[in-house]
């Protein structure tokens, strides 16, 4: 095995454990032993523990930023709301070990690879998104921030529940959402519908 292999191999392996056990439930002998290495192994790829979990983080929330950003592509507000929620909670569905690890508080003292962090910088998209539909329709554009932390935390906080939950199916879960963000409590639609497709 190349040294980038086994490299990937430990992270892959890693990334299972942390999701599996966490960070503190997680040791150095535990990832060795699964990848039939030895600890000094992968203390000579990263250092110790909070290296390969720092990777395993920055790597999961690369891909979740990626997916997210990737699906604003446009189009009506409505569309891209239905999009972006669409995406968070496709991650949720398609990478729940990542999903896991990003939702526990991160052990390693750094400014990126919290769930926070990330969701702020989700945040800052929509912000962005959002006040230049605040600007064209003649609403506030500075209260497009306070709308783009209660739209993406709503999305996030429901995420962290379906991984558990599983019901109802995704679309499902997008449709109530966005009936819930779009219609606002006072305007609810019965039985809400995706319009992507």
């Amino acid at each position: 095995m190349t040294g980038a292999e086994r490299r990937q191999q430990l992270v892959t392996v890693a990334r299972s454990l942390f999701a599996e056990k966490g960070f503190e439930g997680t040791s150095i002998e535990e990832i060795a032993n699964r990848a039939n290495v030895s600890k000094p192994v992968v203390y000579e790829h990263f250092g110790g523990k909070e290296g390969i979990y720092a990777v395993v983080v920055d790597r999961e929330t690369q891909t979740l930023l990626d997916r997210m950003v990737s699906t604003l592509h446009g189009g009506h507000p409505r569309a891209m709301l239905e999009q972006a929620a669409s995406a968070l909670l496709g991650y949720v569905e398609e990478s729940h070990e990542g999903f896991r690890i990003l939702v526990r508080d991160s052990p390693v003292a750094s400014s990126t690879g919290t769930f926070s962090t990330l969701l702020n910088d989700i945040a800052g998209q929509v912000e962005h998104i959002l006040g230049q539909q605040f600007s064209a329709r003649g609403y506030d554009e500075k209260l497009a921030a306070l709308y783009a932390q209660a739209l993406v935390g709503m999305v996030a906080l429901t995420g962290q529940w379906w991984l558990d939950a599983r019901k109802p199916k995704r679309d499902e879960v997008v449709a109530h959402l966005v009936n819930l963000a779009w219609n606002g409590l006072s305007h609810l639609e019965h039985k809400p519908q995706l319009r992507l497709n």
